[in-house]
C-alpha cells in the first residue's frame, strides 16, 4: 500500500526468523462477534464434511471421488468415465465461482470455508487452548524444560490431534472408496486389508504433520491461493483491511493516552497496541495493507473493536472493505469485471444444468468390431458388433435386449438372447446383424437401435452398417 512509508515486510513471512528458521504462531484466541458466527458456519461445515460420504441419495453415495475406479459422486449423482466431461465442468464451475467471490469479496474462502483454517483453527486450536491455555501460557510452556507439566500437556494435545487425524483419515478415505467399502473392511479387519491400512497410516501421517507442525504454512507456502490475490483483487475488492486513513491521520500511530486529545494532536485513532497481530493466525501486521497470509479470518476485526471499544474511540478501524472504500470514501459498486465473471458463471451453470438434464442413467454403446468387414450371407448382408451397456443406477437389469428401429433385419447377441446388467455396473458382448442387401441403400447406413429391459425402452444408440456399393 503506497500510503505507508515501509515496504520492507514485503521481503519476509511472519513464520520466519531473522536466520531463516521456523519461527511458531502462537496467536491469542479469539473472541467476538465475527468469531461467534465462524464458530457456527465452521461447525456447520464440519458437519457436512464429515457426513457427507455416509449420506445416500437413492442409493448413490452424497459425496465420492473415486479416483482409482475413475467414479464420482457428486450431490448424489454418479458419474462414470463416460461422464467425465461433465464432472470437469463441475470443477471449472467452482473454479469460476471462488475467482468471482475473490474478486468481490478477496480471500473470504480462506477464513470462513476452507477446511485447513476450519480444522486448524475450530479444531486444533481449540484444544490447544483447552489444554495449555492462551498465547502467553502457551509461549511459557514452549520455553520451559521438559519437566512433568510440559510432558503431560504435551503428550495429552499430541494423542488427542493423533486421534482426530486417524478419523479425518478414515472420513477422507471413505470419500475415496466409499463409506459401504469402508465399513465392510473394518467389519474384515486390518490384517485383510493391508494395503488399505499402510495408505489409512499414510493419510493420518500426513493430516498429522499438517496440524501439528505445518500449519498456517499450508496457506502460506502450499497453497497457490494466496498467490492469485494479485492476479484477482483490485482496489474495488472486499478485503480485512485496516483503514489507514483514520489509523494514522497526520502525525500517525501512538500509544493512547487518555491525558491527550488526540483530535488536537492529529493522531491517528491506532493506538500500537499489537493485538491484532498477537491474535493473527498467520503472524502478520494487517496494518502494512493486504499480504498473501492474510486469510480473511476476521480475529483481527473483533480484536480491534474490542481495544476500540476499551479506550473509547469508534469501532472499525479494522473492518471489511474496499481500498477505495477507505481512501477516496467510495461506496462497493459491481464493477464490470465482477459482471463479466458473473456471466460466465451464469453460462457454465447453464450448460451443467442442461448436461445433468440430459444425462441417462443408462448408456449403452454399439461399435463394429475394428478390422472386420461385411459379410454375405444369400441375400444378406452381416456386420459383427461389439457393445457395451453400463447401469449408472443402483436397480439390477434384467432380461436386456436389443431391437431394430426403422429398417427390417436380425439381430443377433452371442450365447445369449437376454441378459443382465447388475447395479452400477457394466455388460458387453458381441452381436450380429443381418439385413437384406436390397434394403440397404447406400455403403454405409446408419442404424438405430433401442435397448429394452423387458417391454420397457431404457436406452436408444446408433451405429453404422457396412455393406457393398452395388448389388448385381
Amino acid at each position: 500500500m503506497s500510503n505507508l512509508p515501509n515496504e520492507a515486510f514485503r521481503d519476509t513471512i511472519g513464520t520466519i526468523d531473522d536466520d531463516g528458521k521456523r519461527k511458531f504462531i502462537f496467536p491469542k484466541k479469539p473472541s467476538g462477534k465475527f468469531y461467534d458466527y465462524r464458530k457456527w458456519v465452521s461447525y456447520f461445515l464440519l458437519l457436512i464434511l464429515v457426513a457427507n460420504p455416509f449420506i445416500k441419495i437413492n442409493g448413490n453415495q452424497f459425496m465420492m471421488f473415486n479416483v482409482l475406479e475413475r467414479r464420482f459422486n457428486i450431490f448424489g449423482y454418479p458419474f462414470w468415465p463416460q461422464d467425465f466431461y461433465i464432472f470437469v465442468l463441475f470443477m471449472i464451475v467452482g473454479v469460476v465461482f471462488v475467482i468471482l467471490f475473490t474478486v468481490i469479496f478477496g480471500r473470504i474462502f480462506c477464513g470462513w470455508v476452507c477446511p485447513q483454517t476450519i480444522f486448524l483453527e475450530m479444531v486444533f486450536r481449540r484444544i490447544e487452548y483447552w489444554i495449555e491455555g492462551d498465547r502467553g501460557a502457551q509461549i511459557r510452556l514452549q520455553k520451559q524444560d521438559w519437566n512433568a507439566e510440559k510432558i503431560r500437556k504435551k503428550g495429552l494435545k499430541w494423542t488427542i490431534f493423533l486421534i482426530i487425524s486417524f478419523a479425518i483419515a478414515n472420513v477422507f478415505l471413505a470419500y475415496i472408496i466409499g463409506s459401504d467399502e469402508l465399513f465392510q473392511m473394518i467389519e474384515d479387519g486390518p490384517m485383510v486389508h493391508v494395503s488399505t491400512l499402510i495408505s489409512l497410516s499414510i493419510f493420518t501421517g500426513v493430516f498429522y504433520f499438517i496440524f501439528v507442525w505445518f500449519r498456517e504454512q499450508v496457506c502460506i507456502i502450499a497453497c497457490p491461493y494466496g498467490r492469485l490475490q494479485g492476479v484477482l483483487l483490485d482496489n474495488k475488492s472486499i478485503n480485512v483491511a485496516y483503514d489507514f486513513v483514520r489509523g494514522e491521520k497526520e502525525a500517525g500511530r501512538a500509544k493512547f493516552n487518555k491525558q491527550e486529545n488526540r483530535e488536537e494532536t492529529g493522531k491517528g485513532d491506532c493506538i500500537d497496541c499489537k493485538q491484532c497481530v498477537n491474535v493473527c493466525p498467520t503472524g502478520i501486521d494487517i496494518r502494512n495493507g493486504t499480504q498473501l497470509e492474510c486469510v480473511n479470518c476476521t480475529a483481527c476485526i473483533d480484536e480491534c473493536d474490542t481495544i476500540m471499544d476499551s479506550v473509547g474511540l469508534p469501532k472499525g478501524l479494522i473492518r471489511y472493505a474496499s481500498e477505495d472504500e477507505i481512501e477516496k470514501k467510495e461506496p462497493f459498486k459491481f464493477t464490470a469485471r465482477m459482471k463479466g465473471y458473473t456471466a460466465i458463471l451464469g453460462i457454465l451453470i447453464g450448460v451443467l444444468v442442461g448436461l445433468l438434464f440430459l444425462r441417462n442413467d443408462v448408456e449403452a454403446t454399439v461399435l463394429r468390431l475394428p478390422g472386420q468387414l461385411f459379410q454375405h450371407k444369400g441375400e444378406n448382408i452381416s456386420n459383427i458388433y461389439t457393445f457395451k451397456i453400463i447401469n449408472k443406477t443402483n436397480n439390477d437389469f434384467k432380461n436386456i435386449h436389443f431391437e431394430l428401429v426403422g429398417i427390417k433385419g436380425k439381430l443377433n447377441v452371442v450365447g445369449k438372447s437376454a441378459f443382465e446388467v447388475p447395479k452400477q455396473g457394466m455388460s458387453s458382448g458381441t452381436l450380429f446383424i443381418e439385413i437384406n442387401q436390397f434394403l440397404l441403400e447406400s455403403d454405409k447406413t446408419k442404424l438405430q437401435i433401442e435397448v429394452y429391459e423387458g417391454k420397457r425402452k431404457i436406452e436408444s444408440t446408433t451405429t453404422n452398417f457396412l455393406s457393398p456399393r452395388s448389388f448385381d
